[in-house]
């Protein structure tokens, strides 16, 4: 009998069936109530295919299956699975780190380029009909060029940020765990940092330190001419209070791809026109999906032919 191997998401646009002819594919996402269905395939699991999604790979679901070896995140974080319980039980983790560090860094500048520009806004206002009736004199945007960028998070894709910012010119300013060796201006202070920026411009990892750390306080140091951009976890933003800070005008607007409770965005979110809103597509292109799916197909086979992975996490 195959082997098991359940599927949280179909690796699109590649899918399964390079997997599916090695293992029983259980495609969880079909199943109405998947974790009674974990349950049924408890014995013969013995991978997963993880991605970013309401069903968390929790302690309770890798101590359930005894006989789990690997779980192959398609994505580069991995704040969906207990790297812990999966440490404490053996189970490799891997993810498919570097190949979307262009497609997020891209998604960065056109949010930034999108909400201070407004043409999501200029989009619907053409296609209501209202530049014949109402005209485009008003429509004015902030320009890019000349801004400040203050880029939380200085890793592969902050830095593909920032090189793309400075092609604006734009000025460079970061945070980081530690400086970094690069031609930019380091402040430890995450408010200061703010204070500083035109477009405060989340790339960091989620963990128990940056959850909820963008609070109204930061929002406010940022400023009424200030924007938002979040290209990594909705986590890292405390959502209240943004709806606090943008209601009152306390900062320009927002980008945002990434929300707290994807995928449920707040409808007063949906209302604002200073807001432009993405469905968590940093990484969807064909390229980097593409190349994504491959990658985590290499790490399952490569385990179970050889015991060894490409980017494997613990």
């Amino acid at each position: 009998m195959a082997k098991t191997l359940l599927a949280l998401y179909n690796l699109a646009p590649m899918g399964l069936e390079p997997l599916e002819r090695h293992f029983n594919v259980v495609k969880l996402w079909q199943e109405d109530d998947p974790e009674a269905t974990i349950m049924r395939h408890r014995e013969d699991a013995v991978a997963i295919v993880s991605w970013p999604s309401n069903l968390r790979v929790s302690r309770k679901i890798i101590e359930a299956l005894p006989n789990l070896e690997i779980i192959a995140q398609f994505g580069v974080g991995y704040d969906n699975i207990d790297v812990q319980a999966a440490k404490e039980r053996g189970v490799v983790v891997c993810n498919t780190p570097d190949l979307v560090t262009n497609d997020t860094a891209d998604t960065a500048l056109g949010l930034m380029l999108n909400v201070s520009r407004r043409f999501v806004e200029a989009d619907a206002y053409v296609r209501v009909g209202k530049w014949a009736t109402h005209g485009s004199h008003n429509f004015l945007s902030h320009r890019l060029g000349g801004k400040t960028v203050g880029i939380v998070g200085l890793g592969r894709i902050g830095q593909a940020i920032a090189r793309r910012a400075e092609a604006f010119g734009c000025n460079i300013h970061y945070t980081a765990r530690s400086k970094k060796d690069v031609p930019y201006t380091y402040e430890s202070d995450l408010k200061k940092l703010a204070e500083e920026s035109d477009f405060l411009v989340l790339s960091c990892s989620a963990t128990p330190e940056t959850k909820g750390m963008v609070t109204l306080d930061i929002l406010k140091a940022l400023g009424p001419h200030g924007y938002l951009i979040n290209v990594a976890r909705g986590s890292i933003v405390n959502e209240d209070d943004l709806l606090i800070a943008l209601a009152n005008k306390a900062i320009a607007g927002a980008g945002l791809d990434v929300f707290a409770e994807e995928p449920h965005v707040p409808d007063a979110l949906k209302t604002m026109d200073n807001v432009v809103l993405l469905p968590h597509i940093g990484t969807a292109t064909y390229e980097t999906r593409t190349e994504m799916g491959q990658l985590v197909v290499a790490n399952i086979l490569g385990w179970f032919e050889h015991g060894e992975t490409l980017t494997r996490v613990v």
